[in-house]
């Protein structure tokens, strides 16, 4: 019985594992960010912490609107159809970048924020200049997703995770040489974190567009774009996709922000405890994220021939193995709890002995807690690529806004700031919004595919 889904571990860990790199990328800038500005200061990293809750805001909605693109080339590539497939990218490239600047607009304008939301002065005055840049770099991003996306829908995933690493590489130098001003470079802080991941996204881009130029299989796609001819019917099906994808990641993204602006309130060191904790969340969520890729792509691919037996059954792979990883990451987090927060501070400083205590003693409870909400946040964001694939968003945005805000938040804001729980109460909350996603999600998945199987059966009888 399980060999029917165990069978496909292989193909989609395959389809996944270079998705999963490119989304640790992402992940490993803000990671090497936070551990170098983490010799700096508890202050610094809540800074950064504070600056990039703005972003990631941003992101979410730049980084979801573009996931229609998958499914959209996944079904065409499925029908052999490369014209849609080409229009799918032209239309959402269009699309992407008008966002980036939107978003990197829509920043600067709630920039004075900062100064009304109850967080440590000091950090404020820290994050400012460090949010102008990285918010910038959201244009660079949300056009490389496009591409991104794209080359996913084709099944054609290791692309933009070359790029990815290359991008990652030349933030680490840049952050190594601006951070702390070795080799005779001027001594930035965290400002040069933020040229660091400015420069990268730009690289990340270029690099990626001049390899898919080089594939023969990809010049069609991305070459010869008429952009004057732009239909509506294209870009309105692409907003009724992204749209819906946008929100259900901008519902989750903002409950793990207002995680952080919540910390906030309880001070910089609960703050800058969170800060670690997400962090470390956030590397193994984009494992599930590479996987909820797979199920878009490959449930894409069968919608496209019709095959919906087959649909189910691949789906239904695909969750089992995002399970039995997400225990596996868990027991790390178990085990792991006391000694990872200390590789983002430096404990050697005699200065920060106290915060530094305080900041790993709070981090360690919320990865106790982290530990167990790794299976349900990488269940419900698997099942939500199997959704897409399936092209079904509005109900699933629902699902989402109902977990994270009406169930996950009054959870958070009530036990974070009126009880002895504090940041613990916080990441309860979280739990509970991401277990509550999971199982809706996963109900909503098994509902239509049934009833897509019964529709197939009933007409193969006619």
């Amino acid at each position: 019985m399980l060999t029917q889904y165990t069978k496909e571990f292989k193909y989609n860990l395959q389809l996944a594992y270079p998705v999963i790199l490119g989304m640790l990328g992402h992940t490993f800038v803000a990671f090497a960010d936070n551990i170098m500005v983490g010799q700096l200061g508890t202050a610094e990293l809540a800074a950064v912490s504070l600056g990039n809750s703005f972003v990631f805001i941003a992101m979410s909605l730049g980084i979801g609107f573009s996931t229609a693109i998958t499914p959209l080339v996944a079904e065409a590539d499925g029908a052999k159809n490369p014209d849609g497939g080409k229009s799918a990218l032209k239309h959402g490239l269009v699309l992407c970048t008008v966002l980036g600047f939107s978003l990197f607009g829509i920043i600067l304008f709630c920039k004075p924020l900062l100064y009304n939301m109850k967080q440590p002065p000091e950090v404020v005055e820290l994050a400012i200049p460090y949010l102008e840049l990285v918010a910038f770099s959201l244009v660079p991003l949300v056009m490389f997703q496009a591409l991104k996306q794209f080359s996913e829908g084709l099944s054609q995933t290791k692309y933009p995770m070359y790029a990815t690493i290359l991008a990652n590489v030349v933030n680490i130098l840049i952050n190594y040489l601006l951070i702390f001003g070795s080799f005779g470079f001027p001594k930035l802080g965290i400002v040069g974190a933020a040229i660091g991941t400015l420069a990268s996204r730009f690289i990340m881009i270029a690099y990626l567009y001049f390899l898919l130029r080089q594939q023969v299989k990809f010049q069609f796609y991305v070459t010869r774009f008429n952009f004057r001819k732009i239909e509506k019917a294209v870009m309105h099906k692409i907003i009724g996709l992204g749209f819906p994808s946008a929100l259900q990641m901008f519902f989750e993204v903002a409950i793990f922000t207002a995680a952080i602006w919540l910390s906030g309130v309880l001070g910089k060191n609960a703050q800058a405890a969170n800060q670690i904790a997400l962090n470390l969340s956030s590397m193994t969520f984009m494992v599930g994220m590479g996987l909820g890729v797979a199920a878009m792509v490959r449930v894409g691919n069968q919608k496209g021939l019709k095959n919906f037996r087959e649909l189910k059954r691949i789906g239904e792979s695909i969750f089992l193995l995002t399970l039995l990883l997400e225990v596996v990451f868990a027991t790390l987090f178990l085990i792991g709890r006391h000694w990872l927060p200390t590789l983002y501070l430096n404990v050697d400083n005699a200065l920060n002995v106290a915060d530094n205590t305080e900041v790993i003693a709070i981090a360690a409870k919320l990865l106790l807690i982290a530990a167990f909400f790794q299976i349900s946040d990488g269940i419900q964001v698997v099942v939500l690529g199997a959704l897409r694939g399936l092209q079904d968003v509005r109900i699933p945005t629902l699902i989402t806004f109902i977990a994270y805000w009406m169930i996950g938040f009054p959870v958070s804001y009530y036990f974070g700031l009126f009880t002895e729980f504090k940041s613990s109460g916080i990441w309860i909350g979280l739990l509970l919004g991401l277990t509550a996603s999971a199982v809706m999600l996963y109900i909503r998945f098994h509902y239509l595919t049934n009833k897509l199987v019964y529709k197939s059966l009933a007409f193969q009888k006619k």
